[in-house]
């Protein structure tokens, strides 16, 4: 009987799950990746002589990866070393106000209340308690299983289940919200959940919700950040076996008589495979494919249904006047102007929401007064990065703008020109092609958009998918979770005349 072969296309998460999952079932498996290393969008920026993360910087959900470890056999503690994040984000606003949220929901509580009143203090409690059963409802009939269309999902819940109600999916989450708040700082503050999967949060649906109880079931800090996590999979999977070709670059997905029969590289070399795992932006899969794009099944969509890209500074700076925890976000006043900016208008907000992410303020560093440590600021952008390219000066204004709204809600941040590294959405569709930059996929803006999404099979016999423009969705675990899904469904689909496992 045959050996069955799994080329991954992309070492990011939802490609390093498969090969981890898919490996723990005895397949060969061999992973491509363009860059010199592991990790997608988990990526590190080299400033001033260290390095800064410049994607995801913390861990949610814990489980998925500690199933990772298991399936080879190992544990995540052995591997990583993570500590419980108690403060979950500071708040400030430019117009007055400062709120910690935290794990510890009674403690959020009593910052709510000091912040907006016991009303508002008593709504979060009950936008906890809805939003936990959202998460529940739609854990294992959505989250944790292969794409469903809109009856079937509603088949696994239960056509007559009271529950389905409970997911407001025709509701939007601002809209939502007013149910719980009237504080219009925590409309904001709350609303931020959608851009969690770069999107409005005027315009996604209210069962974004759960993204809150994802986050009192505990968020960790990584010691050496989520690098050291990617890097800690990618070493497990080839200790077991797995094939890591780094710097090589996939040039076609290669079909025969219907069927993928291996990958083409960009040197002009040939692997062969019975499947191969495209773990990449789905917007790039029609020109792996070539011809045989439209055979795919695999519906890419417009421009205008892109999620949000970034503009992002990795810099070494010193910062004062503020009492910066690990994450911190500022708000203006008019959180609309700033999607109608972007997602109507294209075009980066006057007044932006910035993140900023001190990341040696975490749970495993410290920082002296006045010393430099590394951040990580970002405001949200338009995914136009394979039309616009901005000019530098453009690029030094909006930086100033930037530093000029931190100034205003009482941050001062300093740094030298050669301790600053940006990004923006035309860099990240160079690092993403075919994105736009867009960072998340498609926007889940309607009740059907997660529908859209194309899952794990196309209609291509051999030919998968994986990451964050794939169902499940954006995040690292939720990339880790397409990962898994993938190498459910090959295994599923695997003829019995095939033997997995070499000799």
């Amino acid at each position: 009987m045959p050996n069955s072969s799994v080329v991954i296309v992309g070492a990011g998460m939802g490609g390093l799950a498969a090969a981890i999952m898919l490996r723990s079932e005895g397949y060969d498996v061999t992973v491509l990746d363009q860059w010199p290393g592991p990790g997608g969008k988990a990526r590190i920026v080299e400033v001033a002589g260290k390095g800064v993360d410049a994607g995801p910087t913390v861990l949610t959900m814990r489980w998925v990866f500690e199933q990772l470890f298991e399936a080879l056999g190992e544990s995540l503690s052995a591997h990583v070393e993570l500590r419980p994040i108690k403060i979950l984000a500071r708040h400030a606003w430019r117009d007055g106000g400062q709120l910690d949220l935290f794990s510890d929901i009674e403690q959020s509580v009593e910052a709510i209340a000091a912040l907006a009143g016991n009303k508002d203090a008593d709504g979060f409690r009950r936008f906890c308690r809805d939003s936990a059963e959202i998460h529940q409802i739609l854990l294992p009939a959505f989250i944790c299983d292969q794409r469903p269309t809109l009856f079937t999902l509603l088949r696994r819940i239960g056509l007559v289940n009271p529950d389905v109600f409970k997911l407001r999916p025709y509701s939007t989450l601002w809209s939502s919200l007013h149910r719980y708040f009237s504080d219009p700082r925590l409309l904001q503050l709350f609303g931020r959940y959608a851009t969690y999967c770069g999107s409005s949060p005027m315009r996604s649906p209210a069962t974004l919700m759960l993204v809150a109880h994802t986050e009192q079931q505990g968020v960790w800090s990584v010691k050496g950040g989520t690098a050291a996590l990617v890097q800690a999979l990618a070493d497990l999977a080839k200790s077991k076996g797995v094939i890591f070709r780094y710097g090589c670059k996939a040039e076609k997905i290669e079909t025969k008589s219907g069927k993928v029969s291996g990958v083409m590289l960009a040197d002009g070399n040939h692997l062969i495979a019975d499947k191969v795992v495209f773990n990449g932006d789905i917007q790039a899969l029609g020109t792996l494919i070539g011809e045989g794009a439209g055979r795919t099944g695999v519906k890419t969509h417009k421009p205008s249904k892109r999620s949000l890209s970034a503009m992002t500074w990795c810099m070494q700076g010193r910062a004062a006047g503020f009492p910066l925890e690990m994450h911190n976000v500022f708000f203006a006043r008019n959180y609309a102007n700033e999607f109608q900016a972007i997602f109507k208008n294209r075009s980066i907000p006057d007044v932006p929401t910035v993140y900023v992410c001190a990341q040696d303020r975490g749970a495993f560093g410290r920082v002296t007064e006045g010393e430099k440590e590394r951040m990580l600021v970002i405001i949200n952008a338009p995914a136009d990065g394979d039309r616009v390219s901005l000019p530098d000066d453009e690029r030094a204004r909006i930086g100033k703008r930037v530093l000029s709204f931190l100034s205003e809600c009482g941050l001062e941040i300093t740094a030298d020109d050669g301790d600053i590294s940006l990004t923006t959405p035309h860099e990240f569709n160079q690092l993403f092609p075919a994105s736009g930059g867009a960072l998340y996929g498609r926007t889940t803006h309607g009740p059907y958009a997660s529908f859209a999404r194309p899952g794990a099979t196309t209609s291509i016999s051999g030919l998968y998918l994986a990451g964050g423009s794939v169902h499940p969705g954006p995040g690292l675990p939720m990339a880790a979770i397409s990962g898994q899904l993938v190498a459910a469904k090959i295994t599923a689909d695997q003829p019995k005349n095939f033997r997995v496992g070499g000799a």
